[in-house]
């Protein structure tokens, strides 16, 4: 079974905006590197939709990037995407996998079977469904860059998430642009 590791960005006050933070060259190819070491990629329908809006024109070259950005978006346009939702089933997007469920369940069973499925693991990018499977104790791994910045506003990253046992540090690492590289491993 493959690991399901969480990554994302987030500020020092716990904000998950994705226009709120640094975004820079060494910012995107620490993704990049994190991307490469997961076999496929995992969403909920809103996070999905708002990474179909840009990438995909990105990768066809519509948009002028910087190169870090046009390396994210080739291979992101190559890699696996699997999105779980009750409301949509079709996606234009290439590489992108429909996990269903229904409203009244089947969350841990579809990822469970996803993570099965998956034996080079699983990076996960939506915040609102890692809170879910946080509190159904499905996320092996948590990744992230922390940036040094206080919001003062936004979402939050776990808002009313379900407590969980400590989480063992793996690595950590200061980047060039201060911000911190933070691996978590859940206890076995």
């Amino acid at each position: 079974m493959g690991l399901l590791t969480f990554g994302l960005n987030v500020t020092l006050d716990g904000c998950i905006d994705h226009r709120v933070g640094l975004a820079d060259d060494e910012t995107h190819e620490l993704f990049t590197a994190l991307m490469d070491s997961a076999g496929a990629m995992l969403w909920g329908r809103t996070t999905y939709e708002l990474m179909e809006e840009f990438w995909p024109d990105v990768a066809a070259g519509r948009v002028e990037v910087p190169p870090a950005l046009l390396d994210w978006a080739s291979k992101l346009e190559a890699k696996p995407k699997y999105v779980l939702s009750s409301t949509r089933s079709d996606y234009g997007w290439a590489n992108t996998h429909h996990l269903p469920v229904d409203r009244d369940g089947g969350l841990e069973a579809a990822v469970r079977g996803l993570k099965g499925s998956r034996p080079d693991g699983v990076l996960l990018g939506s915040a609102s469904l890692a809170t879910a499977l946080q509190g159904l104790g499905l996320i092996d791994e948590y990744r992230f860059l922390i940036h040094p910045v206080i919001a003062g506003q936004g979402p939050r990253l776990f808002d009313g998430a379900a407590p969980t046992a400590p989480l063992e540090l793996v690595s950590s690492r200061r980047l060039g642009n201060g911000c911190l590289d933070v691996h978590y491993r859940r206890p076995a």
